[in-house]
């Protein structure tokens, strides 16, 4: 099938005939890892965006609590952020009676 010895030279793929550089490839494959690590943070930010809730914090609830009653697939602790930061708490204390917004 290939021939190699004195005076034959290898053959190569032309650039016509579906051959990519290097740095086209390096861009494709960027561009894979891109799109596979937003699909990952899709995923773990339980999917796609979801109508926001209210809550009123009732006698012993926690930011925890209601973040895993809400929210069951995801991970609590990226939740309990998400709580915070939605109702721009300093940390994770919460009051009895206090309305609080959860993220979508």
């Amino acid at each position: 099938m290939y021939a190699a010895g004195h005076g034959i030279d290898q053959m190569r793929a032309t650039r016509a005939g579906g051959y990519l550089p290097r740095w086209r490839r390096g861009v494709a494959v960027l561009g894979a890892v891109c799109a596979v690590t937003v699909g990952f943070a899709v995923v773990a930010h339980g999917g796609g965006p979801k109508a926001d809730t209210t809550v009123v914090v009732q006698p012993g609830d926690t930011l925890w609590s209601i973040a895993a009653e809400h929210y069951p697939a995801d991970d609590v602790r990226v939740r309990v952020d998400d709580i915070e930061r939605t109702n721009g708490l300093q940390g994770p204390i919460i009051e009895v009676g206090q309305t609080l917004h959860l993220p979508g």
